[in-house]
């Protein structure tokens, strides 16, 4: 049985209004609302969309973004690769 495709996105419309509510209220880095509400959108717009498909054979241009462990493996290396850079930002700032 297939969900209505626009009580699906009414769906998606609360839960982002959620999170808004959520981020605006944040009681620190880590609140649990605000990760709470975030993996509401991300459930929601997943819903969404296989509704969306189910109907009318469409998808939205959107992804949800996860980060793996890999993520985290290449913005340390990232990181580093920006370390190594900065110094000859600040030879070339004082050679000009």
């Amino acid at each position: 049985m297939s969900i209505d495709p626009r009580v699906a996105l009414q769906s998606l419309v609360t839960a982002l209004e959620e999170h808004l509510a959520a981020s605006a209220s944040r009681r620190r880095e880590d609140d649990p609302a605000v990760e709470a509400a975030y993996v509401g959108v991300a459930d929601a717009f997943e819903v969404y969309e296989e509704a969306l498909y189910d109907a009318f054979g469409e998808i939205t241009p959107l992804e949800i973004y996860e980060e793996s462990d890999d993520d985290e493996d290449e913005d340390d290396a990232e990181d580093e690769d920006d370390a190594e850079y900065a110094p000859d930002l600040v030879e070339a700032e004082v050679e000009n």
